[in-house]
């Protein structure tokens, strides 16, 4: 959820892991509203690395539970039928976490949460579906660059002007995605078109869903958990629908019948981390912000493609390593680009201390120069 989603959709740099972003992108547009200038509170360092602890093991089980279900020979059929139960066990999780808070009244309409339900359905559906027919890291990859649909359709639908880092951004994530894509079809002799095109299809949608996701919650002052509980539902009835008119259902059914170990009870591991990690990243971005939220996500999903070489059998060629680092360079550059002030201070503060000056506005002292021995 996917947690791709740390800024306003403008901004949309980052973290998108499908379930993990696009419900992190609610919970942060929320924060912005309620506290736009009050200061993260100081945490002591181990709960810090605590929080970043649970991220990636939250994650890294998520990503790697994800592509061992797309091992079993013929899953890829029911792709949708996995999602159809990811949204089952998240909705009914928060559905426990409404009664455990006591909300007990919907505050948006029917109307918007199925538009919601419908574009998660299309983010999150969509990004399952593509991991049967694209290589997992370079399905990573493509999640970290949200960014490119949200200019592209900024300028061409809203008429917005973006920034020289938001374009230089988006173009580095396009260099770094085509050299990453040709690398793969370059060790990949079935290197299949299809899942790029599902896999942009869902960008497309994910990119629509955070501006979407802030107008209801601006609009109604909606609690986080109602709009998961009811986008999850809805979604899961749209996704059982779908599959019972294209009669889907009951042959995917039959199929995880065969295996249940691996289907459903990987597959309920695997949407229970999903959604632990919503609200650790949820933590993670009120407590210390976007930046270092967006670090430690971006580490995890490094970390992830790296172990999806190491762990499953898939040849490995230097073009993947520095076509991931450009797109981590315009990740970092669009983070930038919203986040000039905290970055320049953390800038200064670093070089400060590695060279040995003062800031000169810290203390009165400060400004009397250094003796310092010849």
């Amino acid at each position: 959820m996917a947690v791709n989603k740390i800024n306003h959709q403008d901004s949309e740099p980052l973290l998108s892991e499908s379930s993990e972003e696009l419900t992190a992108t609610a919970y942060h547009t929320e924060f912005d509203t309620m506290l736009p200038n009050e200061p993260l509170p100081p945490q002591h360092p181990m709960r810090f690395l605590g929080l970043s602890a649970q991220v990636f093991f939250y994650y890294l089980g998520y990503g790697y539970l994800q592509e061992l279900l797309f091992t079993l020979d013929g899953f890829e059929h029911t792709s949708w039928f996995l999602s159809c139960y990811q949204f089952f066990i998240y909705g009914v999780l928060a559905f426990l976490q409404i009664g455990f808070s006591g909300l007990n009244q919907r505050r948006a309409s029917y109307r918007s949460y199925f538009i919601l339900a419908a574009l998660t359905v299309a983010t999150m559906g969509l990004s399952n579906h593509s991991v049967g027919y694209l290589n997992y890291p370079t399905q990573v990859m493509f999640k970290c660059c949200k960014l490119i649909p949200v200019l592209i359709g900024g300028i061409i639908i809203q008429k917005k002007t973006f920034n020289r880092y938001d374009v230089a951004a988006a173009f580095c994530m396009s260099i770094g995605l085509i050299f990453f894509t040709l690398a793969d079809s370059k060790v990949r002799p079935n290197f299949n078109t299809y899942g790029v095109i599902v896999i942009c299809s869902a960008l497309v949608a994910d990119a629509i869903i955070g501006n979407y996701q802030e107008k209801i919650m601006k609009a109604n002052h909606v609690s986080n958990v109602e709009i998961v509980f009811y986008s999850f539902m809805f979604g899961f009835f749209l996704i059982l629908v779908g599959l019972l008119v294209t009669n889907r259902l009951f042959s995917s059914i039959t199929f995880w019948n065969q295996h249940p170990i691996t289907t459903y009870g990987y597959g309920l591991c695997f949407s229970v981390f999903g959604y632990l990690g919503i609200d650790i990243v949820l933590t993670l971005i009120k407590e210390y912000g976007a930046l270092l939220c967006v670090t430690v996500t971006t580490c995890r999903k490094a970390i992830t493609i790296i172990l999806s070489f190491a762990l499953f059998s898939k040849p490995f060629v230097l073009d993947y390593l520095w076509s991931g680092l450009i797109v981590v360079v315009g990740i970092y550059l669009n983070i930038y680009s919203h986040n000039q002030a905290a970055f320049n201070a953390k800038i200064a503060s670093f070089t400060n201390s590695l060279f040995g000056f003062r800031d000169p506005t810290k203390s009165p002292t400060s400004a009397i120069p250094r003796i310092l021995p010849v």
